[in-house]
């Protein structure tokens, strides 16, 4: 008797279910008629006020408190789906979907100038003659931020700058940099890093006291160097910037966390080789200019957008990628600046400015945000 009772609950659930489906695709018919007027009319597809009174409308109808919650998180959902259906409806009327970006065959190489942080043999400066090719015209200056001016302000053509270690994560300088510049990513590239121990020609272990480096070097070389726990670390604006001091300064006590090939390029001696705690040890770097294009055959968009610091904001900013099946490559979050425990979101996800999909997602992005900006396609 049991199970014949639970088969006819189960058959009441069916039909309920078929009319809940019939009833969904009735109320997403008239949301697109609600697109098409918002279309001829400016309208804004988000209407905040509206969808809040709406939903205390439909939780107040349910008896009881839970589900009040159910009810007001369903049409929470609906409205996420309506909103999704018509910023689809405007980007296919060409509304809203302007990105301002420019899609070229091939970035422009011949003739370049580019600028790096550092100074000669730092991984910035491999990076970009990996990229440019050797016979690049190169030249650095002291912090990341100088670099991003000098493109800003059209004395250099195109910055290279480290964005994201494999191991020890982001170089957040650099994310906060890049949305104080009107410059934009539009290619990168990936340095294997292979960190060794260097010092003075004349130099042993036995002499070491002081150890400089970026802090992503010592970072990435805290295993080696935590068994040390005499030397002193100290960190300094880069690598190679290490090596060099070493040798300026001409201590046999002090030592650099670098690159071999800076420690050729400063007459060092490597003290103690390959010292990263991971050997599969890579740093990616960015490309960034200051026209906003990209390549026809780019892969990868990077975002940045500020949510409303509301319970669900994020999931319904990301939710955008996951109705257009978007794949999301990588998520940053950093603290706004005067707002204690608000937050920026940094997101990396796979396509082109070119696909309807990822225009779609970004319209809705754009829409509901407090911001967004388009940092790159690449």
């Amino acid at each position: 008797m049991e199970n014949l009772d639970l088969q006819e609950i189960r058959g009441q659930l069916d039909e309920i279910d078929t009319r809940l489906v019939e009833l969904f695709e009735k109320r997403m018919e008239l949301c697109g008629q609600v697109a098409e007027f918002k279309i001829g009319t400016g309208k804004a597809v988000y209407d905040g006020q509206r969808e809040k009174q709406k939903l205390a409308a439909v939780a107040a109808m349910a008896h009881s408190e839970f589900n009040r919650k159910g009810v007001h998180e369903l049409f929470s959902q609906i409205m996420t789906i309506s909103r999704r259906l018509q910023y689809r409806l405007l980007a296919e009327h060409g509304k809203g979907g302007d990105t301002g970006f420019t899609m070229v065959d091939e970035l422009k190489r011949e003739g370049a100038r580019i600028v790096y942080q550092g100074v000669e043999g730092a991984y910035s400066h491999r990076a970009a003659l990996q990229y440019f090719g050797e016979d690049a015209d190169v030249y650095h200056v002291p912090v990341f931020e100088d670099a991003m001016i000098e493109v800003e302000e059209g004395r250099a053509d195109y910055g290279v700058l480290p964005i994201e270690n494999s191991l020890a994560g982001a170089v957040i300088d650099n994310y906060d940099n890049l949305l104080k510049h009107d410059i934009y990513i539009v290619a990168e590239t990936k340095v294997a890093v292979d960190h060794a121990l260097l010092g003075l020609p004349e130099a042993s272990l036995e002499d070491i006291r002081r150890v400089y480096s970026h802090p992503q070097g010592l970072m990435q070389c805290s295993g080696y160097l935590g068994a040390h726990r005499q030397w002193s670390q100290i960190s300094v604006e880069n690598t190679a910037g290490a090596a060099k001091k070493v040798l300026e300064e001409g201590e046999v006590s002090q030592a650099a966390v670098a690159s071999p090939t800076a420690g050729a390029l400063y007459g060092l001696k490597v003290l103690e080789a390959s010292i990263n705690n991971n050997k599969n040890n890579t740093t990616r770097f960015i490309i960034v200019a200051r026209k906003p294009m990209y390549r026809k055959d780019a892969g990868k968009v990077s975002i940045c957008f500020e949510g409303l610091h509301k319970s669900g904001s994020l999931y319904n900013m990301l939710g955008n990628f996951i109705y257009n099946d978007v794949n999301m490559l990588m998520i940053e979050s950093r603290p706004i600046e005067g707002r204690s425990w608000e937050y920026r979101f940094f997101v990396d996800v796979e396509g082109s400015l070119g696909d309807p999909a990822i225009r779609n997602a970004l319209l809705g992005i754009s829409e509901e945000a407090v911001s967004m900006r388009i940092l790159g396609n690449y």
